[in-house]
């Protein structure tokens, strides 16, 4: 990074946007394999599953427009309700897959760049941080991320179920009314504002668990802590980028999934899109890592880049450091 670490806690969206940049050009051709690797085939994958969810859809939606118009009890209505059955079986089953597939990618490829970025960003690594070498880290720092995926699924889950329930109790209790149209208002908004928080929290907690001593609740808790008096600034890149992702998403879906184009253009839009996520996806994750060092700086904490580096060598198994509370950095108030 060009800021001195105690000039992080100064760098609003512009700067830490700035930031991300000349670190993903400094490290171009680290970050170039990284993502024809990992990053492409997420974006390949995500892109793939809007064209393939909306073909079985469809398939699903014209049996069953033809079910209402085939007479009850016939040989052609049970053929329709088997091949519907079916086709949503096979729909369910390409969704969990998918889901799955996009957890493993999406956190080998966080793995990845969170450790170059810190790898980078000390100085002990610079002449030695290979594409291999990450490669080689990636599996044990996937582990960790994995534990923090799972805690924050959790909290995700419950939040959601806490929110319908009382979504739920004011309906029945005010019904169509003015003031149960308001308060339904009111919790949508707070709800939104809760999932951002939490997303925050969580985003920035995989941060934590590849450059700190924590994971799962440890480093969600760690994360709340970071985050405090930049959540406002976390939030907002939080959002921007999800509107990035859902812009790219709605142009794919209409311009190729739906579009009325040529096959030919089709394809070369696919190709664009795809070229976009994966630069989008790539700068989310350098912008999410950033944040984290912009966060510990705007609470004075000593940016140790030695501490980090020999952190860093226990995935190589290069360095065993002694067991602290924070291993990673050592806090200091000013």
């Amino acid at each position: 990074m060009d800021c001195e670490p105690e000039e992080l806690q100064f760098l609003g969206l512009i700067g830490i946007c700035r930031e991300a940049s000349k670190l993903i050009v400094s490290w171009r051709r680290l970050f170039s394999q990284i993502s024809s690797s990992l990053i492409v085939p997420l974006s390949i994958l995500f892109l793939a599953h809007i064209q393939i969810s909306h073909f079985l859809f469809s398939q699903i939606d014209r049996n069953e427009n033809a079910l209402e118009h085939t007479a009850a009890g016939s040989p052609s209505e049970r053929r329709l309700l088997h091949r519907i059955s079916s086709e949503w079986s096979a729909f369910l089953l390409f969704k969990a897959l998918y889901l799955v597939a996009l957890l493993i990618f999406s956190l080998l490829s966080t793995a990845a760049v969170v450790y170059t970025i810190a790898s980078a960003y000390t100085a002990k690594h610079d002449l030695l941080l290979s594409y291999r070498k990450v490669l080689s880290v990636v599996p044990k720092v996937w582990r960790r991320l994995a534990h923090t995926f799972l805690f924050a699924f959790l909290i995700l889950l419950a939040y959601n179920i806490v929110v319908i329930l009382v979504f739920v109790f004011v309906i029945i209790l005010a019904g169509n009314s003015v003031a149960g149209i308001i308060c339904a208002i009111a919790i949508f908004l707070a709800y939104l504002a809760g999932l951002v928080w939490i997303s925050v929290v969580w985003h920035v907690a995989s941060v934590v668990s590849v450059l700190e001593d924590a994971r799962g609740a440890a480093a969600m808790a760690r994360s709340r802590e970071l985050v405090r008096g930049k959540m406002w600034l976390a939030a907002f890149i939080f959002v921007m980028m999800n509107m990035a992702f859902l812009g790219i998403e709605l142009a794919f879906r209409q311009l190729v999934v739906v579009g009325a184009l040529p096959a030919v253009g089709r394809l070369g839009l696919a190709v664009a899109m795809l070229a976009l996520l994966s630069v989008v996806v790539l700068f989310a994750l350098v912008v999410q890592t950033v944040v984290y060092f912009v966060c510990k700086s705007y609470h004075h904490e000593s940016i140790d880049k030695s501490a980090l580096a020999d952190h860093l060598e226990v995935y190589l198994g290069e360095y065993m450091p002694l067991k602290e509370r924070d291993v990673q950095m050592e806090q200091l108030r000013v």
